[in-house]
């Protein structure tokens, strides 16, 4: 029997699947994140990801991991792909590897013929469309430094500037600063400013804290609400500059929503709203998740 692997390697944890040549889901396990393999103990982080998620699903399959050989395994990585092909041949057996960006297996999985734009607002944010052509664009995505407006840690990071702005006199009251400092146990603003630089909060576990600008939001704050729905608008902003580049006005585009940031009600509704002002654009959910779109692009690799 033929084996495929697909795994999705993120920020926060690294998701595997197994199919068979049937195409039907046989095993399936998760791992610590694997992103960027460069940054000091990265490389060891990385390794460490994909063999537990790896192992996980050979266990859940009633595979044995040192042995099993997959006829193609395909890996979709946070923070690009380029590095992580030597990294990744010698932790698996497989006739064919295929390593491409978080984004390619997002798009794979969440519509229904991998054709599309997919939104991805977890800890980071990207836009990344694929029309029946096979051409490919992208929007966003270039990091927490340069970037990643409307994701999970841009939200929380805006949160703690107006919780900051507030506590220094310059900015209107909000309940964001109660809410940032009992999460974090700080004694005020400031000194959750401090922790955040810490590293007992990377950026995945200070974009956890989402949930509590959106309760913010629904409980009236107005500096919440305004938050949320700039976050919605530049991840808008990111779709229609995907669109442009790979449609023609008023042709139907499937757009898929993913991410932690999209919990948040507030956000959702208005990007939603946002996004169908444009004719021919539809939204929802992400139909499967990234790993199963990795999982996809193996299976499409070998024309199965």
């Amino acid at each position: 029997m033929r084996l495929y692997l697909g795994v999705d390697g993120g920020q926060s944890s690294t998701k595997a699947v197994i199919g068979d040549e049937a195409r039907r889901i046989i095993g399936s396990g998760i791992g610590g994140p694997c992103n960027h393999a460069a940054a000091g103990a990265g490389r060891a982080r990385l390794e460490r990801g994909v063999r537990e998620s790896l192992e996980a699903a050979c266990g859940d399959a009633g595979l044995d991991a040192a042995a099993v050989c997959f006829e193609a395994a395909c890996f979709g990585m946070s923070g690009g792909p380029e590095d992580k092909q030597a990294i990744l041949a010698p932790i698996l057996r497989t006739r064919r590897l295929i390593v491409t960006t978080d984004a390619v297996i997002a798009l794979a999985g969440a519509t229904s013929a991998g054709v599309g734009i997919a939104v991805i607002a977890g800890t980071g944010a990207i836009a990344f469309g694929r029309n029946a052509e096979g051409r490919v664009a992208r929007a966003g995505g270039w990091g927490y430094v340069f970037g990643d407006e409307g994701s999970g840690f841009d939200t929380v990071r805006q949160a703690l500037r107006a919780a900051l702005r507030m506590e220094e006199g310059w900015g209107p009251p909000t309940r964001l600063r109660a809410a940032l400092v009992g999460a974090t146990g700080a004694r005020d603003a400031n000194d959750a400013l401090h922790r955040f630089y810490g590293d007992e909060w990377p950026r995945a576990r200070v974009a956890a804290l989402g949930p509590l600008v959106d309760a913010a939001a629904l409980e009236g704050d107005g500096v919440a609400i305004e938050i949320l729905s700039r976050a919605a608008q530049e991840l808008a902003l990111l779709t229609a500059a995907v669109r442009r580049q790979l449609w023609k006005p008023g042709e139907a585009v499937e757009v898929a929503t993913i991410g932690g940031a999209f919990q948040s009600r507030t956000l959702l509704e208005r990007f939603r709203l946002l996004v169908e002002l444009e004719g021919g654009n539809r939204c929802g959910p992400a139909l499967r998740s990234p790993a199963e779109g990795a999982l996809l692009e193996a299976y499409r690799a070998t024309a199965l």
